[in-house]
C-alpha cells in the first residue's frame, strides 16, 4: 500500500523521528530525512534506511526559517519525484520550572514557538501543493503537554497546544486531498530525558501500563494513521500508556 511513496520526516535522525522513518522504510517508503544540527546521526539513520532497500537522502534545514523549508521541500520533490507523506517531528524546548515565571525568558518563547509552531506550519505550507497532487497526508508530533499544561516549560506546553490547533485548521484547509492528524506522546525514552531517571520512574509509576513509551510505540501509531486511517483527519491521538485519561 505504501511501497514506492516518499515521506519527509523532520528531525528524522534520532529518537521518535528515526523510529518513524525506519518503520515507514520497512513498508517500502522512500525517506527524506531532515536535520538541523545532528548531521552525523542523520547520516547513520539514512544508511540504516538504505539497508532496508529503499531510497533515502538527508536535508539540512532549520524548520523555523521559511526560506530554508521551501528550499528543502522543493529539493525533496525534485530528488524523489513526489512527496506523499510529511511527518513534522522536529521540536525543541527550554527546561524551565513552571513556577519560575521570570526564568521563562522572551527568547525562550521565540525559540520554542519558532520550531514547534511556526516550523510545523512552514513545512505544511511548503509541502501542501505536492501533497495535494499525491493525495497525501501529514502527521504532526505534538505532546500531551499541550493538553495538560504540564511539561518542560510553560512555553513548551503552550506551543504544543497551538500545534494541536494548527492541525485542526489545516485539516479543514487542505481537505479533501490531504489528511492532517497529530500524535501526542507522553514522556518517551529518548535523549531528551537522559539523566532524569527519577523523573522517568515517577511518571512510569503513575501510568496504568507501568512504563513510559519507547520511540517505536509512537512510530506504530503514526504508521497506523498513515496507512490505515483513510477517513480520519483533524484528530489528535494521545499515546501515553493511559496517563492522561
Amino acid at each position: 500500500m505504501l511501497k514506492g511513496k516518499t515521506a519527509l520526516v523532520t528531525g528524522g535522525g534520532t529518537g521518535i523521528g528515526k523510529a518513524i522513518a525506519l518503520l515507514l522504510a520497512k513498508s517500502g517508503v522512500n525517506i527524506a530525512l531532515n536535520f538541523s544540527r545532528s548531521e552525523e546521526d542523520a547520516l547513520k539513520t539514512c544508511q540504516e534506511i538504505k539497508n532496508l532497500g529503499v531510497r533515502s537522502s538527508i536535508y539540512k534545514a532549520d524548520v523555523s526559517q521559511d526560506a530554508e523549508v521551501r528550499t528543502m521541500v522543493s529539493q525533496v520533490a525534485a530528488d524523489f519525484g513526489t512527496l506523499d507523506i510529511l511527518v513534522n517531528n522536529a521540536g525543541m524546548t527550554h527546561f524551565v520550572d513552571h513556577s519560575d515565571l521570570d526564568g521563562m525568558k522572551d527568547e525562550y518563547w521565540d525559540d520554542i514557538f519558532g520550531v514547534n509552531v511556526k516550523g510545523m506550519f512552514f513545512c505544511c505550507r511548503a509541502a501542501s501543493a505536492e501533497l495535494k497532487k499525491s493525495r497525501g497526508c501529514i502527521i504532526n508530533i505534538t505532546s500531551i503537554a499541550g493538553l495538560t499544561g504540564l511539561g518542560s516549560s510553560i512555553a513548551y506546553s503552550a506551543s504544543k497546544a497551538a500545534a494541536t490547533s494548527v492541525t485542526k485548521s489545516l485539516a479543514r484547509v487542505l481537505a479533501p486531498e490531504v489528511r492532517v492528524n497529530a500524535v501526542a506522546p507522553g514522556i518517551v525514552q529518548t535523549r531528551w530525558v537522559e539523566g532524569k531517571e527519577d523523573h522517568i520512574t515517577r511518571l512510569a509509576a503513575g501510568t496504568p501500563l507501568g512504563r513510559i513509551a519507547s520511540p517505536d510505540d509512537i512510530a506504530e501509531v503514526v504508521y497506523s494513521l498513515i496507512a490505515h486511517a483513510g477517513f480520519v483527519t483533524g484528530q489528535t491521538v494521545v499515546v501515553d500508556g493511559g496517563n492522561f485519561i
